[in-house]
């Protein structure tokens, strides 16, 4: 299933995607994708809704982020070796967790709003997770039981915010609408091989981010049981799992997004996302 939110932000409605591609609105289904609407039971009681039986969505309607009410928005840090090497990083022996407030989370085609201070706007295309179970200290071999689905994350960062302030990653990563999600969050069982994605991103038309998942330093398995050693996960989770090289710190000289930019991204079976960069007012 691809499952998606639709309508004005703070009032999208739970929908799904059909098999011609058109929106069905699941709103007399579900109140909302959110908690134990992700479970395992959850997505198996849609999965016995005849999408054809569903009002149909308007078109061109605005989507949200696929996930309501994140209480936890989890990102992973130079997670591919080539990343890592064009910012002058080393390659960690673990992973680099940190934390995006979840009051950045936006939908896939809403603006990206340059802070007033931003002078390092940054863009990184990346596959997220959402977790769907309760989980903590999940062996390995267990890991991927415990996903909902897949979407793709981009996850904006302040550079200058991130790094010449204090070391804290979340500065740069958490000012409103710096993650947008989606389109469409796609179940597990429509994801064979996740540790198989291509992730593309261009600004301005021009690709700057083209990579695969086969190279991830700690693949989706390893990163949802280590994280799960240090905090429960909860139903609803997102973790976003790092980003190819092609960053603009890590061109010569270091190129970063300025008002008017268009930036698109997209993975395999996950859809695209398309975002202008606005000055905020």
């Amino acid at each position: 299933m691809k499952l998606l939110r639709f309508g004005p932000p703070g009032s999208e409605r739970p929908g799904l995607l059909d098999e011609t591609g058109a929106i069905r609105d699941l709103g007399d289904v579900i109140p909302d994708f959110r908690g134990s609407s992700l479970s395992r039971a959850g997505l198996e009681m849609l999965r016995s809704v005849v999408p054809s039986s569903l009002p149909r969505v308007e078109d061109n309607v605005r989507l949200g982020p696929p996930v309501a009410d994140v209480r936890h928005f989890i990102a992973v840090g130079l997670n591919y070796t080539d990343h890592a090497i064009e910012t002058d990083a080393p390659i960690p022996d673990e992973p680099v967790i940190f934390s995006k407030a979840p009051s950045c989370i936006v939908g896939p085609n809403d603006d990206v709003l340059m802070p007033r201070e931003s002078r390092m706007l940054d863009w990184e295309a990346e596959v997220a997770v959402v977790i769907g179970e309760n989980a903590f200290e999940l062996a390995e071999d267990d890991a991927l039981s415990v996903v909902a689905g897949y979407l793709i994350c981009h996850d904006v960062s302040e550079r200058e915010f991130q790094i010449h302030r204090g070391g804290q990653w979340i500065k740069g990563k958490s000012s409103p609408s710096f993650g947008p999600l989606g389109p469409w969050l796609v179940t597990q069982d429509e994801v064979p091989d996740p540790q198989n994605l291509n992730l593309w991103l261009t600004v301005n038309g021009i690709t700057r981010q083209s990579g695969s998942t086969a190279k991830m330093i700690f693949p989706f398995r390893h990163l949802i049981s280590y994280i799960s050693r240090f905090m429960a996960l909860e139903p609803g989770d997102v973790i976003t799992t790092g980003t190819p090289h092609g960053v603009g710190l890590g061109m010569k000289p270091p190129v970063f997004l300025q008002a008017g930019d268009v930036v698109e991204l997209g993975a395999d079976g996950l859809g695209r996302q398309r975002q202008k960069i606005v000055l905020r007012e």
